[in-house]
């Protein structure tokens, strides 16, 4: 495990100039939080869940959104992959001393998802995307998904092959495409949040299957980081509900850093995949300051906390937030 001092002394200066809202001050609270695709948390390639405990430690978050606490079905294609085996939450969370709650298996918004956190969880929402805490007497609710991944509209754009669906060209096309698949998990992300109500932060965390509308722009595909501009829908519409973009907020820039998290399993020139932010912490809350951010994953400089043996084929992001 290296690199969480240098991450540290970065992060440092980037915590005075993301002031996204004013706070009081004097009795703000502070939570770090991190979003974890964790592949079956080492059971897809017959290990035990050492590693992926390790990764989490090395960030040391209250809160953490885990997707894919199951193991892929065998086969596992675009088509289908339903979830496998037991889920492995209840024993990272026991590792690790948190409190824990299973989603459950598989919805067009969860994949075998789980929430940890320091402090006890309450219910489910009716569609089982989030729960409320109370942290500092403070209500604290945690939406935590994992949309559809296919049709994947990156591939589409490139032709690379990934199930039985179309070449796209355009990003008219490639937004609509996007919101085919993933506007039935917003929906019931969605209807959650307005069952839930206000509350004095809330949090969405994910692995969306889709990059983000900050990271595929003019300047991105100016620099051959992306094949065109496209401004990916799901991302922006729970943004739209006044959430944040932990990583955008400490970097704005997406040329200077991608924060790339998928994927750290194939090489940045493999003609057969295309790297990407797929993974997401959103947050939202009145006087909301995002102190730091970054990406938890295997080597520099695509990683601001590196940690090896790494056991996924994302990588993490994880922010800190005051409010």
């Amino acid at each position: 495990m290296t690199g969480l001092f240098d991450f540290r002394a970065r992060t440092m200066g980037a915590a005075l100039v993301v002031l996204l809202a004013a706070g009081s001050g004097a009795s703000a609270t502070e939570l770090t939080v991190l979003s974890f695709n964790i592949r079956g948390g080492g059971a897809n390639d017959g290990k035990g869940i050492e590693e992926t405990v390790a990764a989490i430690r090395a960030v040391n978050p209250d809160i953490v959104g885990i997707q894919e606490s199951r193991a892929e079905s065998v086969p596992c294609t675009a088509e289908s992959c339903p979830p496998a085996g037991e889920s492995v939450a209840a024993r990272i969370a026991a590792a690790l001393g948190y409190q824990f709650v299973d989603q459950g298996a598989e919805s067009p918004a969860l994949w075998a998802n789980a929430i940890l956190a320091r402090v006890p969880i309450g219910p489910l929402t009716p569609n089982r995307t989030g729960a409320r805490l109370t942290i500092d007497g403070r209500s604290v609710d945690v939406f935590n998904i994992h949309l559809t991944d296919a049709p994947y509209q990156p591939y589409q754009a490139l032709g690379i092959d990934y199930g039985p669906y179309p070449v796209l060209k355009t990003a008219d096309e490639l937004v609509k495409a996007a919101e085919a698949t993933r506007g039935p998990g917003l929906a019931l992300l969605f209807a959650d949040m307005d069952a839930a109500g206000p509350a004095d932060v809330a949090f969405v965390f994910g692995d969306f299957n889709e990059p983000s509308h900050h990271d595929w722009v003019d300047a991105t595909v100016q620099a051959g980081l992306q094949p065109l501009a496209v401004p990916y829908p799901s991302e922006k519409a729970i943004e739209a509900r006044g959430f944040v973009d932990t990583f955008r907020a400490v970097y704005p820039d997406p040329v200077a850093k991608p924060g790339l998290t998928w994927t750290p399993t194939t090489s940045p020139t493999d003609k057969d995949d295309h790297h990407d932010r797929i993974d997401f912490a959103l947050a939202k809350a009145k006087g909301l300051e995002v102190v730091s951010a970054g990406i938890l994953g295997e080597k520099t400089p695509e990683a601001d906390i590196v940690v090896t043996p790494w056991p996924s084929d994302h990588r993490a992001t994880f922010a800190k937030v005051r409010f």
